[in-house]
């Protein structure tokens, strides 16, 4: 029976091709499933047997751990160098910010707006 080791929806190209990379230095007989553009199936890696699924597991919870660190790392010095938050984003992208405040205003408007009449 087959084991789902992982889902790969919205899972970044990067942390997908560093598995990859680790399943096959690591000779672990996988298979791939993409996900669907809907969302309906989300796709994963896969392997067949039992002792196989166990190894994968292991290699990819060492690997997960490893990344999840460095994100955590990565984000702390954008932190430090001024790279996050609503200032931020309004300084890099200026009209891209304004017209997604625009927008949102005016979706919140139409529909506030029956509530509005109500009273």
């Amino acid at each position: 029976m087959p084991h789902h080791l992982m889902n790969l929806r919205n899972v970044p190209d990067d942390e997908a091709d560093d598995i990859r990379a680790l399943f096959e230095e690591h000779d672990v007989h996988y298979y791939e499933t993409p996900p669907s553009r809907w969302g309906i199936s989300m796709g994963g890696f896969w392997v067949h047997a039992d002792d196989e699924a166990a190894r994968a597991r292991s290699l990819l919870n060492d690997y997960q751990a490893r990344r999840r660190e460095s994100q955590r790392l990565e984000y702390q010095a954008r932190c430090e160098r001024g790279e996050t938050g609503w200032w931020y984003q309004f300084r890099s992208r200026p009209v891209a910010f304004l017209a997604a405040v625009v927008a949102i205003t005016v979706i919140l408007g139409f529909t506030l707006l029956p509530f509005v009449r109500l009273g």
